[in-house]
């Protein structure tokens, strides 16, 4: 008898939990000072814990602020994993970077996590005077499942009319949950990603099928994109997901959208974790080189 998909994705999530922690020694940026704090935002959907990474340099004015949502298929709860390129955004980027812990499935499938999500990244937004950041100059992104909320979390600021993010990172990012990983296709034999764990992780974050055409669960299937913030959208040649990735970059654009997008030749999904670590250092320094023009502007 087959493993039920709750069961299997608990199986991955066991698998991968420690596994999604490691990065490449020459990626950790350990050289780089660490200034940590913890944070509790209470959410519509439950509370959720943060870690906020201040600039090593203050000034008297507050810095703008980060917000970044960890990679991990939906199902895998380490945000510890971006401590790197966290790290490496507040001290570059001259901002704060806020890390957000948010729920995963199966125990807490959509639309929990997008609900976390966007009552963090508001309440980031309305509090900045108390917290020392300037919540007026606001980037959200993330890898990967984090970059799929970064676009859930604009979407839902720009059709409620809340805060407006000055850019929007999306990174490797799975953006249609509605078609069939097994057409997610890569030119290498044995990519990262395959079609079972797409599988897991989609049936584990939506498992009514009827919920993955929403557009906070598909952005790429979305036709109406006018008015989301700017984006930098990357994507790795060898990734499954890059097409939809790169489709997205495509439809944002000709939305009127401003775009940067980055296709890394020669790479695999969590390719700024694991390298190589020559194109992982360039992707991590662009988004940092982003951010810092578009929150200082």
């Amino acid at each position: 008898m087959p493993f039920s998909p709750g069961i299997q994705a608990r199986g991955v999530q066991l698998l991968l939990s420690g596994m999604m922690t490691r990065v490449h020694k020459d990626l950790r940026f350990t050289d780089i000072p660490k200034r940590t704090e913890s944070l509790r935002v209470e959410t519509g959907a439950g509370p959720v814990t943060c870690t906020v990474y201040r600039p090593p340099a203050t000034t008297g004015t507050p810095a703008p602020v980060y917000v970044n949502f960890h990679g991990g298929g939906f199902i895998v709860g380490r945000p510890e994993q971006d401590d790197h390129i966290c790290r490496y955004i507040a001290a570059t980027a001259g901002c704060v970077v806020i890390n957000v812990d948010y729920a995963v499935a199966p125990q807490r499938p959509f639309p929990a996590p997008v609900t976390q999500a966007y009552d963090v990244t508001a309440w980031i937004a309305e509090n900045g005077p108390a917290n020392n950041w300037d919540g007026s100059r606001l980037a959200v992104g993330g890898h990967s499942a984090g970059a799929n909320l970064t676009a859930a979390v604009c979407r839902t600021a720009r059709d409620r009319g809340t805060f407006s993010p000055r850019l929007q990172i999306i990174d490797s990012a799975p953006l249609d949950q509605l078609a069939d990983p097994a057409t997610k296709l890569s030119p290498i034999a044995k990519p990262l990603l395959n079609p079972y764990l797409l599988r897991v992780f989609t049936t584990a974050y939506v498992p009514d099928p009827a919920d993955r055409a929403h557009p906070l669960v598909s952005p790429g299937l979305a036709d109406d994109l006018a008015g989301l913030p700017p984006a930098l959208v990357i994507t790795a040649e060898h990734d499954r997901l890059r097409d939809e990735g790169d489709t997205y970059a495509k439809a944002l654009d000709a939305a009127g959208v401003p775009v940067t997008h980055r296709v890394f030749a020669g790479v695999d999904h969590y390719f700024t974790h694991t390298g190589p670590v020559p194109a992982g250092k360039e992707a991590i320094e662009l988004m940092a080189s982003t951010l810092r023009r578009a929150l200082t502007a």
